[in-house]
């Protein structure tokens, strides 16, 4: 395992220099779910949800969360995004039982450093969004599983989650 990249030879934390790396093509992918009531799933689903579309809005967020990451997470650095794409899908889909949705962020851009913490973050607003839109009706929602599902470019070249 690599040492830890955001402290200096004091320990104090710091924004790391990229200067010096190629500016590469980078993906990182990302998912995340929240689970909630059938009931909730049925009125998203349905787009009856009393404040509009639901998943129309929570990409819209998904997207500007990945824009504002530097904002949000101290040490990442201002990206030119090339593309930023949310996709929601019922859970059931992958799981059956399960009562929720399911969102995955594909973040592209060309430059020095990845774009793990864009995509992680755009999954995250998206399903932020989809709750507070969705909270009159269903309190009880959670998020889970967020994580990174790929990333692909620079130095350390491939991931993908087992």
């Amino acid at each position: 395992m690599s040492a830890l990249t955001h402290f200096d030879a004091q320990g104090q934390a710091h924004m790391v220099d990229v200067a010096a790396k190629a500016a590469t093509h980078r993906t990182a992918i990302a998912s995340g779910r929240i689970e909630m009531l059938p009931a909730t799933l049925a009125l998203i689903e349905a787009g009856t949800a009393k404040k509009g579309d639901v998943l129309g809005i929570a990409r819209i967020a998904g997207i500007q969360g990945a824009k504002k990451t530097s904002d949000l997470i101290p040490l990442c650095h201002p990206l030119a995004l090339t593309r930023v794409a949310i996709e929601f899908e019922a859970a059931s889909a992958r799981q059956p039982g399960a009562t929720g949705i399911l969102c995955t962020a594909t973040v592209e851009t060309v430059g020095p450093t990845g774009v793990e913490m864009e995509a992680l973050t755009a999954v995250q607003v998206a399903l932020l969004t989809i709750y507070d839109m969705c909270k009159a009706v269903d309190r009880g929602m959670s998020i889970h599983g967020v994580r990174v599902e790929e990333k692909h470019g620079g130095k350390s070249g491939s991931y993908v989650a087992q």
